[in-house]
């Protein structure tokens, strides 16, 4: 018989993350569009982004449309032509930023799919970031989870630190994992102690 789970974060209702996440509002729109394999993720960070701001929506699927309106699409993905997200700070007119959820190659793939994706715009975080993900082995330097790559891009855009209460629900996540899992197991799999 399945745990029961809370409806909102999905999380194990004896590990419900729901009073840490907060209600924050952004000017910036967030779009984050999540391949289907990670909906069912036991670490889903793009459920805690979206549930954490006003301006957010988490689209599911390998196929998407992207909405119709004024704002400016620019897609948080690295790129040769990418541009530094700082960049964008000095920007007047309403901006999206779509934000893929996947592993890379995941990523790549909804890219290929979805042209009109392909064609945005592409803006890139600052090099050197450190991911609080301890849970993950990261494929590069740089490499973040989609929930702190948009903590950081809102960050960059809005205000240092503005955002980093959307941090809250995704350390509490990370700790009680590792206590699941026991320190040995831990160190065994990730090679460091905290």
């Amino acid at each position: 018989m399945p745990r029961p789970q809370c409806p909102r974060c999905q999380r194990p209702s004896s590990h419900c993350l729901c009073p840490l996440i907060p209600s924050l509002t952004s000017t910036t729109q967030v779009l984050i569009l999540q391949h289907p394999s990670e909906t069912a993720h036991a670490l889903n960070t793009a459920r805690l982004a979206a549930l954490g701001l006003h301006n957010a929506e988490l689209v599911v699927g390998e196929h998407v449309s992207l909405p119709a309106d004024e704002r400016d699409n620019y897609l948080l993905f690295p790129g040769a032509d990418a541009v530094p997200l700082e960049s964008l700070a000095s920007c007047d007119a309403p901006l999206r930023l779509i934000v893929p959820d996947g592993t890379w190659k995941k990523a790549r793939k909804m890219l290929h799919l979805n042209p009109a994706l392909a064609t945005l715009p592409r803006v890139s975080l600052p090099p050197g970031l450190v991911s609080r993900y301890r849970l993950r082995k990261a494929p590069a330097p740089g490499a973040l989870s989609t929930l702190e790559a948009i903590v950081t891009a809102l960050n960059k855009l809005e205000g240092e630190g503005r955002f980093d209460l959307l941090l809250r629900p995704f350390e509490a996540l990370i700790e009680a994992q590792i206590a699941a899992m026991g320190p040995e197991t831990y160190l065994r799999n990730y090679g460091h102690d905290d």
